[in-house]
């Protein structure tokens, strides 16, 4: 089926890992799964399902860690944390849409909101990330494979 024409209940699987991948919680991608198909409804696009996904997702976890975000002025940087909170995020998420959902480049910029420059410097970033992380892992687990 071509991915222009898949309904949102065709997209479940993909969501729930998306939600995962995002969430590490089992828990927590129940309700974000929830939260997303309960805002749909059976006519919305593919791009309308991970945009809707996106933004439940930013409701529900994203700024867990600005703990200073109820208070006024909690610290004058606050703004740049929130900014660099939500880059983080979109970033992983370019590199989850592309890798687990197949979508194209244009199909991301769409669902995130940002130019296609920047969508192929998230992705480009994203995956150099994955793979630092990963060589820091090997490194730990097995040392005489990396030289």
């Amino acid at each position: 089926m071509p991915a222009e024409q898949r309904e949102p209940m065709d997209l479940l699987d993909e969501i729930y890992s998306l939600g995962f991948w995002m969430t590490n919680s089992l828990k927590k991608t129940n309700e974000l799964v929830y939260r997303t198909f309960q805002k749909l409804d059976s006519s919305a696009s593919e791009i309308k399902v991970f945009k809707t996904f996106r933004d439940v997702y930013y409701e529900l976890f994203a700024l867990d860690d600005v703990t200073c975000r109820e208070k006024a002025s909690c610290f004058p940087d606050e703004n740049l944390l929130v900014l660099l909170r939500q880059q983080e995020t979109d970033r992983k998420l370019s590199v989850l849409f592309s890798e687990i959902c197949g979508l194209k480049h244009r199909e991301i910029s769409m669902i995130i909101g940002k130019p296609l420059d920047t969508i192929r410097l998230l992705l480009s970033s994203g995956r150099k990330s994955i793979v630092d992380g990963l060589l820091v892992i090997l490194a730990c687990v097995e040392p005489a494979l990396i030289c």
